[in-house]
């Protein structure tokens, strides 16, 4: 009897500990992220072939003089066959690199949400092997907003059988380029400028050091033609390399300008202009229509941008408009008033051959009878070449600033043009930058706007903290409200000129 009772104890044991060690092989199991777009055919899923593909297009990238200490990264994330020389050219930049974490930032395609999604699992695989994710860090960040969540939203999520690629198609070149390293994956499920800007703010605030790189996963326009796709291009291009993340967030908003990776864009860029960064370096730009034998009716866009800390201060060039320039936007606001008063008619205009002016620009027209105001209407975001924006306001400020009667006939020969062409938009991070007679304000805080022009703070003979406080009041915020935390001032100048 007491053999059996021994037999049943030992079973029992042996039990115990098997069920003892499957409960700590299952709580050792780490989360992964599977691997979706090689199954998708974004790149190619057997390892050997992935690696020789990436260490190719890796060798023909370009050879690119960086002067300073890159910061972070722009680079496309369709398929290798589209964008991997673009992507290349980015990823090549971080051979010989000391980077130990990678933030990579990518746009949702398969799920739309509010706020940020830190993935909350343990690693992401390419077939390249996982990559490790950095909890301390990603809970450290999930901290700093309520919009931030660690979650597997927008990281797993899949439609029709497809999956997100966008963040997933940038690791294979990180794998490559830097080896170990340490990955917080972000999908942003909105574009809001809001959440853009709180997530800028938290990465500056947590990234202590050079170790530490941000790679903005996006594409640019989507199936326009050819040559519309490439101005299309390029309005993002400038308003990046001029640090004018403001109005590029506006127009992406607004549908004028395109990237489905613009969150990452500008937030990014406002994460490395809080550490110091200079430069924003365009380093390739192609779309699918340069591929040979692609359809160039309907292609895609992308670009290859480093943002760099050095001596190249990008957002202090001077922003101006040669004599020529000048003369020419004077006589297509003058020709289209008359035509509108004359005969109600648009006449058609064009940048003529300066270039410069075919380039999106804010501006303002202004009308005076006698040396008094007769109407003056503008665009504060360069939603339109600088040659239609003149026509376009010239034609307003006549015929609809609402706090004056029409122009006349009769007034035509009465009237001089006085014409503000805005420069990019820069955050003030100090308003010690801030030069009376120089430049416009414009505050944000929440929903509330308020823009003052430069001339403003002249004329009224204000110091710097009452132009400050004037730009508040009207944005409909209190006064004193530049001082808030949560409120962002941009700093712009207005080039102006009239008829003699």
């Amino acid at each position: 009897m007491q053999k059996k009772s021994d037999q049943y104890f030992v079973l029992f044991l042996v039990l115990y500990v098997m069920l003892f060690i499957i409960n700590c092989s299952d709580a050792q199991k780490i989360k992964v992220r599977e691997a979706v777009a090689s199954r998708m055919g974004w790149y190619p899923s057997d390892p050997k072939e992935l690696t020789i593909k990436v260490d190719q297009m890796l060798k023909n990238a370009p050879n690119i003089e960086i002067n300073g200490t890159i910061m972070a990264l722009i680079s496309p994330h369709a398929g290798y066959k589209y964008s991997g020389n673009v992507a290349a050219s980015s990823f090549s930049l971080l051979k010989g690199k000391d980077i130990k974490r990678v933030i990579v930032m990518a746009p949702s395609h398969i799920r739309s949400f509010q706020g940020v999604s830190i993935y909350d699992g343990d690693a992401y695989k390419t077939p390249l092997g996982t990559i490790a994710v950095d909890h301390e860090f990603a809970d450290q960040l999930a901290k700093k907003n309520v919009l931030f969540k660690r979650s597997s939203v927008g990281h797993t999520d899949t439609y029709e059988g497809r999956g997100e690629h966008a963040l997933e198609a940038e690791l294979p070149f990180l794998q490559r380029v830097l080896g170990e390293f340490t990955l917080i994956p972000i999908i942003m499920g909105d574009q809001e400028y809001e959440t853009c800007r709180a997530l800028g703010i938290a990465l500056a605030e947590l990234i202590q050091n050079s170790e530490t790189i941000i790679v903005a996963s996006s594409d640019l326009s989507h199936f326009h033609p050819y040559d519309e796709a490439v101005k299309l291009d390029h309005s993002v291009i400038r308003s990046v390399e001029e640090w004018d993340y403001f109005n590029l967030s506006r127009n992406l908003r607004g549908r004028i300008w395109e990237a489905c990776g613009g969150a990452p864009i500008v937030t990014t860029m406002i994460a490395v202009e809080s550490m110091g960064a200079t430069e924003a370096k365009l380093i390739k730009y192609a779309n699918s229509g340069d591929i040979e034998g692609m359809d160039r009716s309907s292609v895609v866009g992308y670009a290859a941008i480093a943002f760099i800390k050095g001596k190249n201060l990008a957002q202090n060039k001077i922003f101006q408009i040669s004599k020529a320039e000048q003369k020419h936007l004077l006589e297509i606001a003058r020709k289209s008033v008359e035509s509108i008063v004359r005969d109600r008619k648009r006449i058609e205009c064009s940048a003529g051959n300066f270039t410069s002016l075919l380039l999106d620009r804010g501006a303002f027209v202004t009308l005076k009878k006698n040396d008094h105001l007769r109407g003056c209407i503008g665009y504060t975001a360069p939603i339109m070449p600088l040659y239609q924006t003149v026509q376009e306001m010239a034609m307003s400020a006549a015929i609809k600033d609402r706090r004056f009667s029409p122009v006349t006939e009769d007034e035509l020969d009465d009237l001089s043009y006085e014409i503000s062409v805005l420069s990019p938009f820069t955050r003030v991070l100090d308003i010690k930058q801030i030069e009376i007679g120089i430049h416009g304000l414009l505050i944000k805080k929440g929903m509330r706007e308020g823009l003052l022009l430069p001339q403003v703070a002249t004329e009224n003979g204000w110091d710097v903290q009452a132009f400050l406080q004037s730009t508040c009041l009207k944005a409909g915020l209190p006064y004193n409200s530049w001082k808030d935390k949560d409120a962002d001032i941009f700093k712009f100048s207005a080039f102006v000129f009239g008829e003699n």
